[in-house]
Order: C-alpha cells, then structure tokens, then sequence
C-alpha cells in the first residue's frame, strides 16, 4: 500500500471518533471524519487512506462530513471504507466512490444442522463446495450465457436467478433491494464488460472473495438472533463475491470518459482517481444505469452460488432441501452509489446520492427498507473477518443516520497488500496454522491463501468494538470459521 504523502492530523472528538479538519489538504470543503479507536488509527496513518479521506472533502456538493469506518484502507481514488453522500445537482457521481467490484457483497446462510455435525464431514464439504462454486482468478465455468440473456441478467438480478431455476421466491425478501436495484439498462455496458460477464456467473472469483462454512459461536442479542433464526451451535454458511469482470470493466470505461470530460473541460482534481461527473449530467445518469446493471449481476451471481451450496450440502448429507433448512438470512452490499432520504446537517431532510466504498447500509429498526421480519431489530450487518479468526453479525442502530448517512464497516480491513501479504507469509506456514485451529481451506491457488492470510487484516473485534461505540450498529452474533474456500 502506498506510504502517506504528507503528515495527516487527527483531531479527537470522543472514545470512538477523530476529525481531518478543513486545513488537511487544500480546497476541502467539508471536515473528514473518521470513526475508529487509538490501535487503529495507528495503523491507518501511513498507508496513505487518510489523505485520500481529505482528498474527498474537495468534491463539489459534497453533505456532511468526508466519513470513513474503522475498516478503512488505501483504495482507488476513494478510501475502501469510505462514505460520502452528494448533492442530486451540485454534488458529484464518483466511480472511485463506488469501486471496481460493483456491488461486492456478503450473503449469509443458515441452516438446521449442527457445527457439530459439519465438524464430522467438514473436509468432505469444503471439497464439495470447492467443486459446486468454481473460484480463482477469471474463473469460469459457471452459468453460460448469450448476450440476450445476460441482458436479462443485467436488468433482472436475483430476481432473473431465482425465474430459472437457482433458488426461491422466499430467498429475494432478504435482499438489499430483493436483488434487483430499480434503472438499470443494459445496453449502457460495453461489449467488452459483457464479454467479461459471459462465462462468470455463478463464479466465485479471486482477491478476498470466499465462501466459508462457520459455527455460531455466541449470541449478543438474542432478540435480533431470534429474528435471524440463528442459535449457538448452529451451522451458516457466509459467501463474499460481487460483479467479477463485468463490473470492473464498467467502472474502467466509465473512468475513462469521466476523465476525459474533466479534460476537455479543463478541470483538474487534487487526485485524478477522483475522476467524477456532477450528479445530474447525463454522463452520471449512464454510470448509474451501468452500475444498476452491474449490481443485478452481482446479485444474480450470489444467488446462484447460493443454488450451488445447496447442492453441495445435499450431495454430503444426503437430505433434502428442506431438512438441510438453507436459507437467506441476508445479503448485503457495499460499493454502491444510492439515492436515499436522509437528514442533512444543515437541518434539512432531503434525497442525496450516498457513495459507499467497502461500507454497507446499517440502517435501523422502523426503516421501511428494513425487511419486515427484522424491522423491529434493525437490518442485519455482515461483518467478516479473516479466515482464521471470526465474523460478526450487527443490526443497525440510530446513530447509523445521525452520524454516517446510515452505513456501518464492512469487514476486517486490510493492514498488508496483496503484494505484502504474499512476501510475508508462507503458504504451508498458513495452511498449518489454520489446522491448527480446526479449520479446512480448499483454494485454487496458493497465492489466493497467502494473499489473504489473517496477519494481513486488522483485528475484526476491534473495529467491530468501534462500530457498535460509536453507535453506528450494535454487535449481534459472533461466527467462527470451520471450513474456507478461497479464489
């Protein structure tokens, strides 16, 4: 990751929050603002996301506060744990607030077997679902397509999955958005992103995408528990995968032209990463409509990984759909630009384009976005963590609005580079540790198991304990990892 290019000053506020005042960079035009504790803003320092942070503060039209998670880490033009919500006229359309992996998300999977009964064949599973969800860099072999369909897929979503065969109705009711976000238009994606998209549906992919079989290890709070269906012992599966090629390649031509157009226009930006257009162009109402499309591809793919789970789990259990009990309890996105209502500091309510970079929705009890069954509790939050240590399941809380457009972290966060983390650590170093603990990896490739050992991450308890301090969502179930399939 890139070193920070000048020194950055955090101001404190309170326990759980530190101010980037308007003097960080030049021509901010609002405050960043950083919700995180001592350890992990030592750790955020140097690696340069700070200053990215400040460098957000300089777009046009942007509410509020430039807002970062405890997650935070050095992304493209944007931090990844970067919120920033936009003016409908004046404000901006960012694709490097949004990310290469349109709609990356996490989904997660309960079921009525026991982590007792995984534990016995979770060797056996692991090659199961290695087998049913193919992964690794530019994998293949998924749901085939022609052109037209994938425009179906494009425009349809889970929603298109779910009509063909690869799940049930019941599964869209626990969806951000039931799968399908409303505008998106097909044709708005290149020939080469749908070239891309052609054999990648129902494909894991790379990076840090994984699917991983856990064990409820401890209930928080045993209403929203109740809610979710989930019990200590229990069995989930949780899978983090987005758009794959296809959604990278929209956000690559669209930077393309956006830069191009400040080009022509004569601006220039403190980082051209923050390559933009203002919100109401018609250059942004194209982006969106492609990223629309590429966020239903994203959820169509999850959808159908979801089908290939199910398979897998029949095939080494020998019992039916319905004993097995595999269903949605959420599934969840982050790098996403949406239009939602929310209060502005400046005391009024209005609609905004919020920007989320490697950060979720974490929207409280009473929002009508809220599925019903959990609009009591608040929306669940997905917080993963290294394969070696443990995940989290959040609800949303009120302070999510006050404070940060209604979003929460969306994982771990990186301390080491992909590059880093595979000089650093050896593969069968990895593998024996892991082992160690109980738990199988299954991965495509050595580097896909190095690239994500769990030294290169953050300590997932403590920036959950950031999350629910600042009261942004508060800490629901803890989930520990039995089996891993990596890209």
């Amino acid at each position: 990751m890139p070193q920070a290019t000048r020194t950055i000053r955090v101001e404190p506020i309170d326990d759980w929050r530190y101010r980037l005042p308007r003097s960080t960079v030049p021509g901010m035009n609002t405050d960043g603002l950083l919700f995180s504790t001592p350890k992990l803003v030592e750790a955020s320092v140097s690696d340069g996301c700070l200053e990215q942070l400040a460098n957000v503060a300089t777009l046009p039209g942007i509410q509020g506060s430039s807002l970062a998670m405890p997650d935070i880490h050095y992304g493209y033009g944007f931090p990844v744990g970067g919120v920033a919500a936009f003016d409908l006229t004046e404000g901006v359309v960012s694709p490097g607030g949004i990310g290469y992996d349109i709609n990356c998300g996490v989904r997660l999977l309960r079921t009525h077997l026991s982590a007792v009964e995984v534990r016995g064949k979770i060797r056996e599973l692991t090659r199961a679902l290695f087998v049913a969800v193919p992964s690794g860099v530019g994998s293949k072999g998924g749901v085939r397509l022609d052109a037209p369909t994938l425009d179906q897929v494009l425009e349809g979503g889970a929603r298109w999955a779910v009509e063909h065969g690869h799940g049930w109705e019941e599964d869209l009711t626990f969806q951000e958005e039931h799968g399908n976000l409303a505008g998106a238009v097909a044709s708005r994606v290149s020939a080469k992103a749908h070239d891309r998209g052609l054999k990648q549906l129902g494909t894991l992919g790379s990076g840090n995408h994984f699917l991983e079989v856990q064990e409820v290890e401890k209930i928080l709070h045993p209403a929203g528990a109740q809610a979710m269906g989930l019990h200590e012992g229990q069995a989930v599966v949780m899978l983090h995968t987005g758009s794959r090629g296809l959604g990278h390649q929209i956000a690559t031509d669209y930077i393309a032209q956006f830069d191009e157009g400040l080009r022509q226009r004569g601006v220039s930006l403190i980082d051209r990463q923050l390559s933009c257009a203002q919100a109401d162009s018609p250059e942004a109402k194209a982006y969106l409509e492609a990223m629309a499309a590429g966020a239903n591809f994203a959820w169509a793919n999850r959808q159908i990984i979801t089908a290939g789970v199910r398979k897998a789990f029949r095939e080494v259990f020998q019992r039916s759909d319905e004993d097995l009990g595999i269903r949605v309890v959420y599934d969840l996105s982050h790098n996403m630009a949406k239009v939602e209502e929310h209060a502005i500091p400046d005391g009024s309510r209005r609609k905004v384009i919020v920007h989320r970079k490697g950060a979720t929705r974490a929207f409280p009890a009473g929002r009508p976005e809220v599925p019903e069954r959990y609009r009591e509790v608040g929306q669940p939050v997905l917080i993963p963590g290294d394969m070696g240590t443990a995940s989290y399941v959040l609800l949303g809380a009120p302070g999510s609005l006050e404070r940060s457009f209604g979003s929460a972290c969306h994982g771990a966060g990186r301390t080491l580079s992909r590059a880093a983390a595979t000089r650093r650590f050896r593969f069968n170093e990895v593998q024996q540790g892991l082992a160690a603990k109980g738990i199988i990896v299954e991965s495509a490739s050595r580097e896909g198991v190095t690239e994500e050992a769990p030294g290169a991450y953050k300590d997932v308890h403590e920036v959950v304990r950031a999350t629910e301090g600042a009261g942004l969502a508060k800490v629901a179930v803890r989930l520990v990892p039995l089996g891993v399939v990596k890209g």
